[in-house]
């Protein structure tokens, strides 16, 4: 197998998705731009309803259909330079439909939640979850909630492997590295928690206080 073959086998989400000054539909049908019936029509804006059908399952797997048609043009909706009109949750889910419409065996996301804030990232995580049934799956993190699902996690240290196993199997370890970590993030995922909750709090109470 040449290198070319390989590389049509595996999509990739990459932590900083790069987005085109173009519509929502043209930036998930590019995912798949090697496929001869996506080449035939991509560019035909004539044919953008049957490039629509061609997209909107892999959209709705990467939890993102719902989200574009609340937008005013739908899927011909433009996203901006680099996707500027999006949020970082909304063009992950972007990139994430764009790999599932490529259709590969093998599916890598690349530090894909580490730039989201908390609850986006649960979102994003959770279509990950999704779209990784049926596919050879490997996810690059440091923020281990992303990694807790999968079968098998890989740790490393300083560019060796320090530790390997499951989730549950990691955490058993006494004094393990993956423990620590795990306990140090879960600590400042508690407290960032708890700060936003102060902030809506305190926001709520002044906007009652003008009222």
């Amino acid at each position: 197998m040449g290198i070319t073959d390989l590389r049509s086998h595996i999509a990739i989400v990459p932590q900083d998705c790069v987005l085109f000054n173009d519509t929502v539909m043209y930036n998930i049908a590019y995912g798949a731009i090697r496929e001869p019936d996506i080449q035939e029509i991509i560019d035909d804006k004539a044919r953008g309803d049957q490039l629509i059908e061609r997209i909107v399952p892999a959209a709705k797997r990467a939890s993102i259909h719902k989200f574009i048609m609340e937008k005013n043009m739908g899927y011909w909706e433009l996203v901006g330079e680099r996707g500027l009109k999006l949020s970082g949750g909304e063009k992950q889910r972007v990139a994430i439909a764009r790999a599932l419409l490529k259709s590969t065996p093998i599916m890598c996301f690349d530090e894909a939640t580490s730039a989201l804030d908390t609850e986006t990232e649960r979102e994003v995580q959770k279509a990950i979850n999704e779209v990784s049934q049926g596919s050879t799956t490997l996810i690059i993190a440091h923020r281990l909630s992303t990694v807790r699902e999968c079968d098998k996690i890989i740790v490393m240290k300083l560019g060796e492997i320090v530790e390997q196993g499951s989730h549950d199997e990691l955490l058993k370890m006494s004094d393990g590295y993956y423990k620590r970590l795990w306990e140090k993030q879960s600590e400042q995922q508690a407290r960032m928690l708890a700060e936003a909750q102060e902030k809506e709090k305190a926001a709520k109470e002044l906007e009652e206080a003008l009222e």
